[in-house]
């Protein structure tokens, strides 16, 4: 496939790609994005901690935290620092829970989510300067009925929650 690039920016990119799948002319429109990382953590009190977080042009948005991957920066590095960041929480471990492709049909992101468990306060939030958050707890009850009844729309956070509910235990 021939890659044309349209726009190149600091968190993503568009390209059109032109070329032939199974013999088809095709021409595809596609976001490119290195990925990201998002964790689903408890606090000691076993609440499962969110970030409402402003999110243009939807307005606040309750998610678990999350970030975007550096340049060559492995997922489970990404997902130890944007927790830090966006919580001031440390994990002594990170396990693998789900990975997806939020928009499949055009846009080349892949979320890796990872369940964190020894989790320690370590540190204050390290936001950047556009991030605009703040750090809630909430039961995993409560956060399955904000699931079931719309009140939480964020696709990374509805896939690991239910991995997480639906997953088989020894």
């Amino acid at each position: 496939m021939k890659k044309t690039k349209i726009y190149d920016g600091r968190i993503l990119g568009l390209s059109v790609y032109d070329g032939k799948i199974e013999g088809r002319k095709v021409k595809r429109e596609v976001i490119e994005h290195r990925g990201a990382a998002a964790i689903l953590a408890f606090d000691e009190e076993k609440k499962l901690i969110l970030v409402k977080q402003h999110r243009f042009p939807h307005g606040y948005v309750l998610e678990i935290p999350a970030g975007t991957l550096e340049e060559n920066e492995k997922p489970i590095k990404c997902a130890s620092r944007e927790l830090e960041e966006e919580t001031g929480y440390g994990a002594k471990k990170m396990t693998p829970l789900i990975t997806f492709y939020p928009s499949i049909g055009y846009n080349s992101e892949i979320i890796y989510c990872f369940l964190a468990s020894g989790l320690k306060k370590i540190a204050d939030l390290k936001l950047d300067a556009d991030e605009i958050l703040s750090v809630e707890k909430i039961d995993l009850k409560k956060v399955l009925r904000m699931i079931k009844t719309g009140k939480i729309q964020d696709s990374k956070t509805i896939c690991a929650v239910l991995a997480y509910v639906t997953r088989k235990r020894p």
